[in-house]
C-alpha cells in the first residue's frame, strides 16, 4: 500500500504565533531537503481588503516561503467553508505532485474541519422558505426551532442568529434535521493523508495582551485607511468582509459615532472575545490525539519528527 503524503497542520488562536511557527517549520523542513508551503485556514485572511486587520503575514513575515490563498478573495465574494476546502484541495494536491509539504495554518476550525471531515450534502433549500425563515425575528425563529428540530436548538446558542436560520431553513425545505445530513458528510481528504497536526494554546493572559497590543499596532500600521478603502466600495454590509474585527469599531470612529479611545477599546474586547471562543473551540473540539503547545521554543524537528527524513 502507497504511503499516505503528508500535511502539517497548525492551528491556534488569533495572535498565538501560529503563522511564524508555520514558517520556522518551512524552513526548517528545506534545509532538510524537502519543498514546503503554507496554506491559510484563516476565515479573514482569505480576503485580499484585510491585510492589516486580519494580520495577513507580510513579505518580511513570509521569509520567501511560498504562502498559498493568502488575500485570493475578493471582499465582494464571501468565502465558504466548502469554497476554501475545494481552494485548499487544489493547492494540497499541487504540492504533492511537485514532493512538497502542504503546511496548514489558521485559526477557523470549520475550515479544517470541512477540508479534512467533509461536508454535509444537504440539498439546495428552498429559496420562498429560505426567505421565509431569514426574515423571523430571532426570538420567533428560535421558538420554531425547538419545536421542529429540539436537538439543534439545545446545543445552538440562543443569540446564534444564522445558525439557528440554517437549521430550521434546512428542517423545513428537507424534512429532516440538520444533525442527519451532517452524519453523512462528503468530500473530506483526512483518510487520504498522513496528518501532522498541533494547536497552539498559549497562556490565556498572555494571549490576551498579545491582542490588545496587536489591534493598537494594526492602527499604527494603516488600518485605519484599510477600512476607509472598504467603506468607500459600499459592500453588503452582511458580507464576512464587512463584519470583520475592527471594521464596524474604526468606521464608527471616523463617522464620530465613537471616541478614538472607545473604538480602541471595543476592538480590543472583540478581539479577546474572538481569541477566547477559538481558544475554546480548539481545546474542546479538536480529536484528542492532537498535541498541544503552549510555547514555542521547542525544537521544530522535535515537534514535526515526523515529517523529517
Amino acid at each position: 500500500m502507497a504511503e499516505k503524503p503528508p500535511v502539517a497542520l497548525i492551528a491556534g488562536p488569533t495572535a498565538s504565533g501560529k503563522s511564524d511557527l508555520a514558517v520556522r517549520l518551512a524552513l526548517a523542513l528545506e534545509a532538510d531537503g524537502q519543498k514546503a508551503a503554507i496554506i491559510n485556514a484563516d476565515s479573514a485572511q482569505v480576503y485580499a481588503d484585510l491585510q492589516i486587520l486580519s494580520a495577513r503575514p507580510s513579505e518580511e513575515e513570509m521569509r520567501g516561503v511560498d504562502h498559498r490563498l493568502f488575500g485570493t478573495w475578493d471582499g465582494a465574494t464571501p468565502c465558504s467553508a466548502g469554497t476554501w476546502a475545494d481552494a485548499a484541495k487544489v493547492e494540497i494536491a499541487d504540492l504533492h505532485a511537485e514532493g512538497a509539504v502542504p503546511i496548514l495554518v489558521g485559526g477557523t476550525g470549520l475550515y479544517m474541519r470541512t477540508l479534512l471531515d467533509g461536508i454535509a450534502p444537504v440539498p439546495q433549500i428552498d429559496a420562498e422558505i429560505r426567505a421565509i425563515v431569514r426574515a423571523l425575528p430571532q426570538s420567533e425563529a428560535r421558538a420554531a426551532l425547538m419545536v421542529e428540530d429540539p436537538e439543534a436548538a439545545s446545543r445552538l446558542a440562543p443569540a446564534d442568529n444564522s445558525r439557528t436560520a440554517r437549521a430550521l431553513e434546512v428542517v423545513r425545505s428537507t424534512g429532516k434535521p440538520l444533525r442527519h445530513w451532517q452524519q453523512h458528510l462528503e468530500g473530506g481528504i483526512g483518510d487520504t493523508i498522513a496528518l501532522h497536526p498541533l494547536v497552539l494554546l498559549p497562556d490565556r493572559e498572555l494571549l490576551y495582551d498579545r491582542c490588545d497590543r496587536r489591534f493598537v499596532k494594526m492602527l499604527e500600521e494603516g488600518a485605519v485607511e484599510e477600512v476607509t478603502r472598504l467603506a468607500a466600495r459600499n459592500l453588503d454590509p452582511a458580507l464576512p468582509v464587512m463584519r470583520a474585527i475592527g471594521v464596524r469599531e474604526i468606521a464608527a470612529w471616523f463617522g464620530g459615532d465613537m471616541s478614538r479611545e472607545e473604538m480602541i477599546a471595543a476592538g480590543q474586547l472583540a478581539t479577546r472575545q474572538y481569541s477566547k471562543r477559538q481558544y475554546t473551540w480548539f481545546r474542546n473540539q479538536t480529536p484528542d490525539d492532537w498535541p498541544t503547545l503552549m510555547l514555542q521554543n521547542d525544537s521544530i524537528e522535535v515537534i514535526f519528527a515526523g515529517l523529517f527524513q
